[in-house]
């Protein structure tokens, strides 16, 4: 058990620096705006089955989006998880199209009993990111050129984000119904990069402007399941979570300036603001459904207040949140004998939503469709989650927004031992 502690604590340390210090580079125009664009909720199992999870127990993953959840953790058990994923973005916009890919560290998750009915949880997973790149050429005879100024190239570029890290409890108040909290901690900063240049290279003032946005904040979320079992291994399970409004630390810095081709540098301004920022809290409800070790099917309904976000130099590109999911997920004979391809865990889903970024007056859509699978590692509860998600976001073409094909694959590694079970014989 030591040398597995050990291990496991080198390699969790490893891949939290990388995780920390990571970040997808995949572009997305409307990562511009506000925080960035908001990254999927939920472990790649949840994900699959297209991100429910209010609603669902079991004792060998952890579901963090309820965390009354945790107190379904086996006793004696020691769960750990954590995943890569690969994203495509392919952008439309009239008769343009672009295409970037990347794939990066996504999530660290663990879990363990204290006691019988009450376990905890800890993980680090994405919150949102901000990486973009645009670049756009005026020449004589486009749109927007000026004889005056003459031709020019823009370029406007995001990188970095914001991580959640996670410590949570789940008890069981009585045999059917648990209670959960999970203190969250929003940390990260967003640069992003605007620049003009010239095609008079040396005869020219050229322009740039540096932005960068830090938050970072504490906000407790609370969870409650009720558990209705039958006979047959059958059961209906209910959840709810949420968290409140919260005002985080924030500091928001903005620099313009000139410079030419000999180094010459002319500040235009300089300007700092540490107002704090408030994000507001979330609500979600779920049912679930299923057999014991058999089948679950489920729904999530999910709200969010991001109209009375207060972000420096947002300008007000908030609106309202609303996202569905449903999912299901089926196993043949999870105790087979005979057949590997029976004890596979087979998992559908999708999801609708209206995201929080407003442009041009419209708010942005989503919907997407996902599938998973579950494969079992050999005498363990232990499993490779794989999953693979297509999701699109878009707009009307009256408010001039593009559209965004998003493919993403994940694989993660979710290990379940009995740690601390006193061996008779060695």
């Amino acid at each position: 058990m030591q040398n597995k502690l050990a291990s496991l604590i080198i390699v969790f340390t490893y891949l939290l620096s990388f995780s920390v210090s990571g970040q997808k580079l995949i572009n997305s125009p409307y990562s511009r705006f506000n925080i960035g664009s908001l990254e999927p909720a939920g472990s790649f199992r949840s994900i699959g089955m297209g991100g429910v999870g209010t609603a669902v127990r079991d004792n060998s993953s952890v579901y963090f989006l309820n965390p009354a959840s945790y107190s379904s953790i086996d006793t004696i058990s020691f769960i750990f998880d954590f995943g890569l994923d690969y994203g495509i973005n392919y952008l439309t916009e009239g008769s343009n199209h672009h295409f970037s890919d990347d794939m990066n560290f996504d999530h660290l998750l663990l879990g363990f009993p204290v006691i019988k009915g009450l376990g905890i949880a800890a993980g680090l997973v994405p919150f949102s990111n901000g990486y973009y790149k645009i670049t756009e050429s005026v020449l004589k005879g486009d749109p927007g050129y000026d004889a005056i100024t003459g031709e020019y190239i823009s370029a406007h570029t995001g990188e970095g984000g914001f991580t959640k890290l996670f410590l949570g409890s789940g008890v069981n108040i009585t045999k059917y119904f648990s209670a959960g909290i999970n203190m969250n901690v929003i940390f990260g900063n967003i640069r992003r990069l605007n620049e003009i240049d010239f095609t008079d290279y040396y005869g020219m003032f050229h322009n740039n402007t540096t932005e960068k946005l830090q938050l970072t904040g504490i906000n407790l979320e609370y969870g409650a399941q009720a558990i209705a079992p039958f006979k047959n291994g059958f059961y209906i399970n209910a959840g709810m979570s949420f968290s409140t409004g919260k005002h985080y630390n924030s500091r928001y810095e903005k620099v313009g300036f000139l410079f030419t081709a000999y180094s010459s540098v002319d500040t235009l301004f300089n300007f700092a603001d540490s107002t704090r920022a408030y994000l507001p809290g979330d609500m979600r409800m779920g049912i679930s459904f299923g057999k014991k070790n058999k089948f679950t099917a489920g729904f999530d309904y999910s709200e969010s207040k991001w109209s009375k976000a207060v972000i420096s130099s947002t300008g007000g590109y908030f609106s309202n949140t609303r996202s569905y999911r449903f999912g299901a997920e089926y196993i043949p004979d999870k105790f087979s004998n005979y057949s590997y391809l029976k004890q596979i865990e087979y998992r559908i889903g999708g999801h609708i939503e209206d995201s929080y970024l407003v442009i041009n007056g419209e708010q942005v859509k989503e919907y997407g469709v996902s599938c998973g699978f579950g494969l079992p590692l050999r005498r363990t509860y232990s499993k490779v989650n794989f999953f693979f998600d297509y999701s699109k976001k878009y707009g009307s073409g009256i408010s001039g927004l593009h559209t965004e094909n998003i493919f993403t694959v994940g694989a993660s590694l979710n290990l379940y031992d009995h740690w601390f079970l006193k061996r008779k014989y060695d």
